[in-house]
């Protein structure tokens, strides 16, 4: 099984508008995949301009608010680069697409890192932490789940909030549940 890396990926559009989106990256030798669903704004700019960066930050309401529909957040431009980082990343990676695979729902864009730059120290591993991404995660695959499945997870992941989340994580995990209560409310019991 590959590592994963989570984080917040840059990409620029034809205009050169900024584009951000929760991805994992996949780790593979030397090289890191981007791997967005079809159809996506990540896809699209990536066709056009082989380039991102990769905001690995802690700071786990930045991903819930991108999954949540928030695009918003600060900015900082990279030196030397057309693709700028979250303001919020502990470090960010530059990422030069070197080749592609194509597929029908889910083309690979193999990746050159071209520089890792470090911004704040990472202060260590919160569960909550961990618990609010996989609920991202999760509520971004509602239609392919069974409700069983998602509310077994859910009340697992709520342990780990419970027992280890700060008023951050709160935030964060309060805005996913809310996104997946809503679509489950919509579907049949």
């Amino acid at each position: 099984m590959p590592m994963i890396r989570e984080c917040v990926v840059t990409t620029v559009g034809p205009m050169g508008q900024p584009h951000l989106a929760p991805l994992g990256l996949i780790e593979d030798g030397e090289h890191w995949i981007i791997a967005p669903f079809r159809p996506s704004t990540t896809l699209a700019n990536l066709e056009a301009a082989p380039f991102a960066t990769a905001s690995f930050i802690d700071d786990v309401r930045i991903i819930v608010g991108c999954v949540c529909g928030r695009t918003d957040w600060p900015l900082a431009p990279v030196p030397g680069w057309s693709t700028p980082r979250l303001a919020a990343a502990l470090s960010h990676a530059e990422l030069e697409v070197i080749r592609n695979e194509a597929d029908p729902k889910r083309p690979r864009f193999y990746c050159h890192v071209r520089k890792i730059v470090s911004h704040a120290p990472f202060l260590g591993f919160n569960r909550a932490q961990a618990a609010v991404v996989e609920a991202a995660i999760l509520a971004t695959r509602l239609g392919l789940l069974p409700r069983e499945k998602i509310d077994t997870e859910l009340a697992y992941l709520q342990i780990a909030v419970d027992k280890t989340a700060g008023p951050v994580e709160r935030e964060a995990w309060d805005l996913a549940t809310a996104k997946i209560k809503s679509y489950l409310q919509t579907q049949p019991d």
